[in-house]
């Protein structure tokens, strides 16, 4: 039995529907929802449907943009030979808070998982293999998360690069700057070793 009124549940249905939101969070963003004043609650709603109908995928590297081109495909100043490819839209933001990396992005909006039914045909790994075909890229950096799906995809996508003689490279792993090794686990170690670099 529902103690709060159909239109309620229906909003904290929809926000418990959202990644990382259980059932408590859900109703407080729907209570504060309902204390917003008309106007704000409104804007809020309006910001979503505008997001939703105007953020598309660039045509190039399937970042979001809401025009033809992402602004880093369109910037003059990115070496476009070199490829960082990243999982998730929010990694590009991660890698350019670095301020280090002047090459170009390519999203796959996902990683394989054959567990959740994650195929090569369910990520944008085709548009990437359209770009080393015809782009003169020189480099493609696997960015992929450093866990079982992430692995698998920057493995399989290496392998299908081989036949365009691209360098492919992946981002080093290693201890933490400003930890301990004491507190490092074995496979972080291991990685650390197998990744070294000459000083």
């Amino acid at each position: 039995m529902s103690f709060f009124p159909a239109s309620l549940e229906n909003l904290i249905d929809k926000f418990a529907s959202l990644p990382g939101i259980g059932r408590k969070s859900a109703q407080r963003l729907a209570f504060y929802v309902l204390g917003l004043p008309e106007s704000e609650a409104r804007d809020f709603a309006a910001a979503i449907v505008d997001a939703k109908s105007s953020v598309h995928c660039c045509k190039v590297c399937q970042n979001l943009t809401e025009g033809e081109l992402c602004s880093i495909c369109a910037s003059d100043r990115r070496d476009k030979g070199t490829i960082c490819v990243v999982s998730e839209p929010r990694d590009v933001l991660s890698i350019e808070r670095g301020h280090e990396y002047n090459g170009t992005y390519h999203v796959l909006h996902g990683a394989l998982s054959p567990m959740s039914h994650v195929g090569p045909d369910d990520i944008k790994i085709k548009e990437l293999l359209v770009r080393a075909a015809e782009d003169d890229v020189e480099e493609v950096i696997m960015a992929t998360n450093p866990d079982t799906e992430g692995e698998a995809t920057a493995m399989y996508i290496s392998r299908l690069l081989k036949p365009f003689n691209i360098k492919v490279t992946r981002l080093a792993y290693g201890i933490p700057v400003g930890s301990n090794l004491e507190f490092a686990d074995d496979a972080t170690l291991n990685r650390a070793l197998e990744g070294r670099t000459e000083m």
